[in-house]
């Protein structure tokens, strides 16, 4: 599926966006044309010197090419296996600083292939989820990537915005994880409270990426979600895929909250409430600091605590991308910041309407990204607090949100983007 493709989606970048910090100024360019191998998911690549002052490249063999178009044979070569002792194949394939003519667009195109839904329609597999954990974690620990991969790898967290959403603030290693991907019966499994750590309105049949799952051997190497995505935002087009697929998500979830912004599946339990059985009302939109201060500091909630921190997490995300926009301007990895924002503003989608009436369907991860846009964006694009504010306040309204609750739900949000536009700094 392909989603935050606009007008312009293979237009190149405006010059002056690539990273300053690229592998020419970490690596001593090579006095004499030299080849070396690489064993990357069982083909043998190349690397290549066109003369002794050129930056060397590294070939895209066929054999590699080939799995562009075969969907079922990319998964198979970028799955790590189930306790990611396969990590090696991801990273040999992907992990160089430049690759030889469209060589970087042909791996952007192996990895929608094998992390991608079969359909629109479709739920991730576990073995697709394991690969997209595989890419995440070969890629984001360079300081740069290859020029022309990040719109690939951008579509690619797109399809798993629920899980890069749910996850991108997390820090350190998940001990309780068991392996790179939760299959789906255990991810979407609800407890006694109406609960599940992956998040609400989870397709029935889909897999989870685990990005916080660190094997013993290789704990150093886990995916560092927040630093690919600083990578990735230094592209004006991903920068547009995860903004889009962002606004998106927070459409999709709102859509599907009750008529007092809470969980449909709650069920506040005696143990939940901390006060001797009675379900706190919580409507004064306060739900998540309540629930976090109550019964003697014990971790308790009711149906607003996780539609609160999930629409914190999407907000602190949109200001994280924000963020990194303006840093990038400033230390000059953005050379031209009015041709990026045009470039972003080609390639953003739209604005995403929400229902009139709650929605009760679970869709795969891969349909929120892609979902139809009833417009364009209007005012400054680069105002994520506007934007989201003017997506809620619609929703809310047409709702009929009690006000005092929207007003603080609303305020969470808002407090979430600047926490992310300000304190979150990744380098």
């Amino acid at each position: 599926m392909a989603v935050g493709t606009g007008p312009t989606s293979d237009s190149p970048a405006p010059t002056g966006w690539r990273r300053g910090r690229s592998w020419v100024r970490r690596h001593r360019l090579l006095s004499a044309a030299v080849a070396t191998v690489v064993v990357a998911a069982g083909v043998v690549v190349p690397l290549t010197v066109t003369g002794a002052s050129a930056t060397p490249c590294r070939t895209v063999s066929a054999a590699v090419r080939a799995l562009a178009d075969d969907p079922a044979a990319a998964t198979a070569a970028l799955d790590p296996a189930d306790d990611a002792s396969r990590l090696s194949a991801a990273r040999n394939l992907l992990d160089h600083d430049r690759f030889c003519g469209d060589g970087a667009r042909v791996l952007g195109r192996v990895i929608t292939a094998g992390t991608g839904a079969t359909s629109p329609a479709a739920p991730h597999t576990e073995a697709q989820a394991r690969a997209t954990y595989a890419v995440a974690a070969a890629l984001s620990h360079r300081d740069g990537l290859p020029e022309g991969l990040a719109p690939a790898v951008a579509r690619m967290l797109a399809e798993y915005v629920v899980d890069v959403t749910r996850q991108f603030d997390s820090i350190g290693v998940r001990d309780d994880l068991t392996g790179p991907a939760e299959p789906a019966a255990t991810a979407t499994a609800l407890d006694p409270s109406g609960y599940t750590p992956y998040g609400r309105f989870l397709a029935p049949h889909e897999a989870h990426v685990n990005f916080g799952y660190a094997a013993e051997f290789a704990r150093a190497l886990k995916p560092e979600l927040d630093r690919l995505i600083a990578e990735l935002t230094a592209d004006p087009q991903a920068f547009a895929i995860l903004y889009d697929a962002e606004l998106a998500y927070v459409s999709h979830y709102v859509e599907r909250l009750t008529d007092r912004a809470g969980d449909p599946d709650a069920r506040v339990t005696a143990e939940d409430s901390g006060d001797g059985g009675e379900a706190r009302d919580g409507g004064d939109g306060g739900g998540t600091e309540r629930s976090r201060a109550g019964g003697g500091g014990d971790w308790h909630s009711d149906d607003l605590t996780w539609p609160d921190n999930d629409l914190e997490d999407a907000a602190s995300l949109i200001g994280s991308l924000m963020q990194a926009r303006s840093r990038y301007a400033k230390d000059g990895t953005i050379g031209d910041l009015a041709a990026f924002d045009r470039s972003v503003r080609a390639h953003l989608r739209g604005v995403y309407r929400t229902a009139d009436d709650r929605v009760t369907s679970r869709p795969p991860m891969g349909t929120i990204a892609g979902r139809p846009v009833s417009g364009r964006l209007r005012g400054d694009v680069f105002d994520g607090r506007r934007q989201l504010t003017t997506v809620y306040d619609a929703w809310a309204r047409a709702r009929g949100i009690p006000a005092e609750r929207a007003a603080g739900q609303r305020q969470l949000m808002d407090d979430a983007y600047v926490r992310g536009y300000w304190l979150r700094t990744v380098y």
